[in-house]
């Protein structure tokens, strides 16, 4: 669905209208009229604040955690939290985050690695969970960053990228 999403509105982007947004993603989102909502703020906010230069203001960050901090806690920035503020991250080039959806949060848990696969709800919680994969990949000597990717294609039978 989001790859769909993103070829059906990718020519709006920059200067589509809420009204343009939902018309071209009706049929293909489960929220036509909610997530254009979300680009038009975001939008704006990142005119506003770093000019659309994400990058830029991105590498501003010395701090790692910050970085991710920022994209999930701003409030004008729409519908990211931590899992998907490290999704973005990984996927622009940035290393060091844990992408804790349900399958690896399972895998954990079976592996005992945590005692619970419920997503982490607060701040906090993500960080420890991060923590406990990131201490698993080096008793195990896998990547941290290819850790979830491994653990996800196990329960998923498939690897995206």
């Amino acid at each position: 669905m989001g790859l769909r999403s993103v070829e059906a509105i990718s020519h709006l982007l920059m200067d589509g209208s809420h009204a343009e947004l939902t018309k071209a993603l009706q049929g293909v989102h489960r929220y036509p009229v909610a997530r254009p909502g979300y680009i038009v703020v975001t939008r704006d906010y990142l005119r506003e604040d770093c000019g659309m230069r994400l990058r830029e203001r991105l590498m501003s960050f010395d701090d790692p955690i910050a970085r991710r901090d920022w994209l999930a806690r701003e409030r004008r920035i729409k519908g990211l939290g931590y899992k998907e503020s490290s999704h973005f991250l990984r996927n622009i080039g940035f290393r060091g985050y844990a992408i804790l959806d349900k399958h690896i949060l399972r895998s954990l848990a079976e592996l005992g690695e945590i005692v619970s696969p419920d997503p982490p709800a607060t701040r906090t919680r993500y960080l420890e969970t991060e923590e406990r994969l990131r201490q698993f990949s080096r008793r195990i000597g896998v990547d941290f960053d290819e850790l979830d990717l491994v653990l996800w294609s196990m329960k998923t039978g498939e690897i995206l990228k």
